[in-house]
């Protein structure tokens, strides 16, 4: 079977920083934000870089849209 892209809008398991791992506790996109973007910092990512991460990621209000924006970025761990 042939993956369809729109199913799978991340065909690349590795994320653009996968040196930087966050596990989050919360739901809230704004809680997942913050943290993720806290982990970039304490990474030394580029200030660019990271409110690039921001905005893509704050400019969903889909859950499911956010949790893809923020792995394509970072290895994120969510709660079940």
């Amino acid at each position: 079977m042939i993956p369809n892209p729109t199913n799978n809008p991340n065909p690349n398991p590795v994320p653009l920083f996968p040196d930087v791992r966050v596990t989050v506790r919360s739901r809230n996109r704004w809680a997942v934000a913050a943290a993720i973007r806290q982990a970039m910092r304490r990474a030394g990512k580029d200030r660019r870089e990271i409110d690039r991460f921001v905005n893509e990621a704050l400019s969903t209000e889909s859950p499911d849209r956010l949790r893809d924006v923020c792995r394509r970025w970072v290895h994120l761990q969510l709660p079940a």
